[in-house]
């Protein structure tokens, strides 16, 4: 199987649920040409280089057209974009831009600014991953839905706190980011009609929750209020006050991850342990090994599997291929997490594992901001369910019973 033929293989939805065979065709070339002008990365060695390489650019506007396709856009003449611009928010931005924008949030999302403001979540995460808990047994019910019941409910809170976004207006934007994902996730089958139906629902819906965010945003911009957003718009520190147009596209990038990335982890870390139920009784027993499960699982079922929006700003040679300048650069991060050339046994779940610096939380200047953050809202809520629960594993069955 040649690259081009693994690579769309693996962006086929029916192969989404494990893509990791044709991972390992492509890994055959760490650096291997797929398309015309597009590029994927599999090796580890090779992504750490090219993921702190000047020379890929993470600038959208730069990005070439390839698998993977690009975030829904709104029509140019579209109200929202005439009211609120299109600046680019970090993850798409390169430096200097990206760098004052990151030190911008930084500055009142982490230390040395605010080493107060993670760890104060944690009582929160604590609390309300205990009233999910409560309010699931208090339905009578003795299933729950991960997903649903658990591990939506509790960085979506989190991420609204932190924001200042009213959680009432959650039903409203979560129906927007489910369809702004799946217009952006369509791979080759973004030209089918079903792909073309997609794409325009979340078209529609980036322009609703633009709308919605910007106008948010400029509520606090006249009136100062609780949150990130609007501690952006009066910062008073060096880079000075963040643009009305950049606040609201950072805001709609942070209110996403927190509706996608953080509660793929966390329900990732659930599947995992049910999925090794040796290692679900390993943490149940040794809670302290928690953080080291999370970090495994986040090596083997990476939230983000691969970033496909950056390109090549000058010809680059590495891993044996020359990548012409202007080429589109996949860095896939689920591939190089698995590359038996840096991990022992990488296909294996493994929560001992010492030596495991993986991509689950990216690499180079755009290394996710909110890992502590994610890092806490995974941990808390872990912790409870391997106390609650157990498995029944002998003669006559096996199992999860209730934990005692």
């Amino acid at each position: 199987m040649n690259a081009e033929t693994a690579w769309a293989e693996a962006m086929k939805f029916e192969n989404r649920p494990n893509p990791y065979p044709y991972f390992d065709e492509l890994r055959k070339t760490p650096v291997a040409k797929v398309a015309e002008k597009t590029y994927v990365v599999t090796g580890y060695r090779e992504l750490l280089a090219l993921a702190h390489d000047p020379r890929i650019s993470s600038d959208i506007t730069r990005s070439p057209s390839g698998f993977g396709g690009e975030a829904p856009q709104p029509e140019p003449g579209s109200e929202h974009v005439q009211a609120y611009g299109q600046d680019a928010s970090i993850i798409v931005s390169d430096p200097p831009d990206h760098d004052r924008a990151r030190r911008q949030v930084m500055r009142h999302f982490a230390p040395p600014h605010s080493p107060d403001l993670i760890p104060s979540m944690e009582p929160f995460v604590v609390r309300l991953a205990n009233d999910l808990l409560d309010q699931a047994s208090a339905r009578g019910s003795t299933r729950l839905d991960v997903v649903e019941d658990f591990a939506y409910p509790i960085p979506v809170a989190v991420i609204c706190k932190i924001l200042g976004v009213p959680i009432e207006d959650e039903p409203k934007f979560h129906a927007w980011i489910f369809d702004f994902m799946a217009g952006t996730d369509l791979g080759p089958e973004g030209d089918t009609e079903e792909g073309q139906v997609l794409a325009e629902k979340g078209r529609v819906s980036t322009a609703a929750l633009t709308d919605y965010l910007g106008d948010l945003v400029r509520s606090y911009a006249k009136t100062p209020g609780e949150g990130l957003l609007s501690k952006l718009l009066h910062d008073d520190g060096p880079d000075g006050p963040m643009s009305v147009p950049e606040t609201t596209a950072n805001a709609l990038l942070l209110l996403v991850a927190g509706h996608d990335s953080t509660v793929n982890t966390i329900t990732n870390c659930v599947m995992t342990l049910l999925r090794n139920p040796g290692s679900w009784d390993l943490v149940r027993q040794r809670p302290e090994l928690i953080p080291r499960t999370i970090e495994e699982v986040q090596r083997l079922q990476s939230a983000v599997q691969f970033f496909p929006s950056r390109s090549a700003t000058d010809e680059i040679e590495i891993g044996g291929t020359v990548i012409p300048a202007g080429s589109a650069v996949h860095l896939i991060y689920a591939a190089a997490n698995r590359d038996p050339r840096r991990f022992d046994k990488p296909n294996r779940f493994d929560p001992l594992r010492e030596d495991n610096e993986h991509f689950g939380w990216g690499s180079g200047i755009h290394t996710c901001m909110g890992g502590p953050l994610a890092r806490l809202e995974v941990r808390a809520p872990a912790l409870l369910i391997s106390r609650l629960v157990s498995w029944v594993d002998d003669l006559w069955c096996r199992a999860i019973g209730a934990g005692v």
